[in-house]
């Protein structure tokens, strides 16, 4: 079945900032006396969603209101470490979007992250040149953590396709297993990060040029 359509997760992939994420919740264990080891980091947090890694992290079900304060205690460390750099969209990812853009095939994203990143992506990223902000599915505190597919579901029913007809790109191990559970037509991994991929047989590429344009469906 031809691909008509693409949901990018973000985090790792679009944009790749798993080390300003891995280093923000370092800051923010060790204000409170906390420590995972990278490996765990790569295992635990990535692909997952605030309140699932707080209730890892705090052994317990925090509450609505202490999951918001936490977040954003560890979101503005995030942020404030993400505008000390150059911040940019992946290699090669906004020569692919242009194309897609030309080409009126269909894109979305699929975020773990909250409302308050999804803008501050938007505003730093010029996101807005190629996506819908009204269509991005993020956690509103209500969603469930990748390997469950819930957000890529919601995402592909936004671009009115099937998920046959869905390509999905990811980075984490969490967010290929979600992928496959959503049945994408299609999976390319993201290697942003030097993880483990041996269990799988997707295309994996270093920058979104190694994409061929040809398996997009552009009539």
């Amino acid at each position: 079945m031809a691909i008509k359509g693409i949901v990018f997760d973000f985090n790792g992939t679009l944009f790749w900032d798993t080390r300003l994420h891995n280093e923000a919740w370092d800051l923010f264990m060790e204000e409170k006396g906390m420590s995972l080891t990278d490996q765990e980091k790569n295992e635990k947090l990535h692909g997952k969603n605030n309140q699932d890694i707080l209730a890892l992290l705090y052994q317990r079900e925090l509450s609505r209101d202490e999951i918001a304060k936490l977040s954003r205690e560890k979101e503005r460390i995030y942020q404030e470490l993400c505008l000390q750099t150059e911040m940019q969209l992946a290699p090669g990812a906004p020569e692919l979007l242009e194309h897609l853009k030309t080409n009126n095939i269909p894109i979305n994203i699929a975020t773990a992250s909250d409302l308050g990143n999804v803008e501050f992506y938007f505003e730093h990223l010029g996101l807005s040149r190629y996506f819908e902000r009204s269509m991005v599915v993020y956690n509103n505190g209500e969603m469930l953590s990748k390997p469950h597919p819930q957000l890529f579901q919601k995402a592909i029913d936004a671009l009115g396709i099937t998920a046959r007809e869905t390509l999905i790109f990811e980075d984490s191990q969490s967010g290929i297993l979600a992928a496959e559970n959503a049945g994408a037509g299609r999976i390319i991994i993201v290697d942003s990060n030097g993880d483990d991929y041996s269990h799988w047989s997707y295309q994996r590429i270093k920058n979104f040029s190694e994409v061929d344009f040809h398996i997009f469906e552009t009539n």
